[in-house]
């Protein structure tokens, strides 16, 4: 994939504390980049210094080679943003804000009324459009904000927790649509501290904790450099004659609990050792339905990485 956007070496303070600490990242055409973090890690950040909102001390942000900077009126016309506060006005419809929003880019007369009637059939918000918002759930409200976001058609979305505080329903609505427009050839950028958000929907993760890139790449190849254990799932009759310290023995194993008739090992990759962990049910006479294994998944890669969990 080609790269779009380049950033090297950024720096931003905040009162004299340095919050962004030489971050130094690509965006890639087409992709979904998704940035993962707990609360206070830098991703807000980074991301209003690429929408121009915020200026930097350091470093160099390029667009297809050209650099840019704070109020770059010719990269803010590529760009689509979804703040991460709701950026509606409540007394007027849900038609009129996106009339509004999409006029801000030089949209007019029969382009604007076709692409606003896009934009609110892509959110799901058609039979809603003369409605005002302030009669709208949140979920709503979050579908109406990215749906004023994209009415220009931008070539890049930038997405900030924009599933924060709403129903399920809504935020599947969400996720499928981040996955539709990605192929439909928009470069995404996506930020959250939902774990299995990114697990659904990123092309490529840069991990960020304390102002700083932590680690970056697939999920894949982020799951097979940093993550060095898997879970052993076995379904058992008899749960009272499984002694779980007596898997403790066995090479390799991390953690063993016994709940509800499944047993559930944690063991170092590559050191599974399973033909043991089946003897020693078999020695007590146990009754096995089902093995299965289970990759790590990104929180425990996230805790290796930083000692924490993503939401502390």
């Amino acid at each position: 994939m080609k790269e779009i956007i380049s950033v090297k070496n950024l720096e931003k303070s905040y009162k004299g504390n340095k919050v962004i600490k030489g971050v130094s990242f690509g965006i890639n055409k087409g992709e979904i980049l998704c940035f993962l973090g707990p609360n206070g890690a830098g991703k807000s950040t980074t991301i209003n210094i690429l929408t121009g909102a915020l200026a930097y001390e350091a470093g160099e942000i390029t667009y297809n080679g050209r650099k840019i900077r704070k109020g770059d009126r010719e990269f803010k016309q590529k760009l689509g943003v979804v703040p991460q506060d709701l950026a509606l006005y409540e007394d007027i419809t849900a038609e009129q804000n996106l009339c509004f929003f999409a006029s801000l880019y030089g949209l007019k007369g029969r382009e604007l009324n076709e692409k606003t009637a896009m934009a609110l059939e892509f959110a799901g918000l058609s039979d809603r459009a003369k409605d005002k918002v302030k009669t709208f759930s949140g979920g709503m409200k979050r579908r109406l904000n990215i749906a004023c976001a994209i009415a220009h058609t931008p070539e890049i979305l930038i997405m900030d927790e924009p599933t924060v505080g709403i129903d399920p329903q809504s935020r599947n609505h969400i996720l499928s649509s981040v996955k539709k427009m990605k192929d439909q050839g928009m470069t995404i950028i996506y930020t959250t501290h939902y774990m299995e958000e990114v697990e659904e929907i990123s092309t490529r993760i840069i991990i960020m904790d304390k102002g700083q890139i932590i680690a970056s790449g697939s999920k894949e190849t982020l799951q097979e450099k940093f993550v060095n254990s898997k879970k052993i799932i076995i379904e058992v009759d008899d749960a009272e004659l499984v002694y779980v310290k007596d898997f403790y023995s066995v090479e390799g194993v991390k953690k063993a609990s016994m709940k509800d008739n499944k047993l559930e090992i944690t063991v170092l990759t590559g050191v599974e050792n399973l033909d043991k962990l089946i003897s020693i049910l078999m020695d007590r006479s146990v009754k096995i339905h089902n093995v299965t294994s289970q990759a790590a998944n990104l929180e425990t890669m996230f805790l290796n990485l930083t000692g924490r969990n993503l939401r502390d």
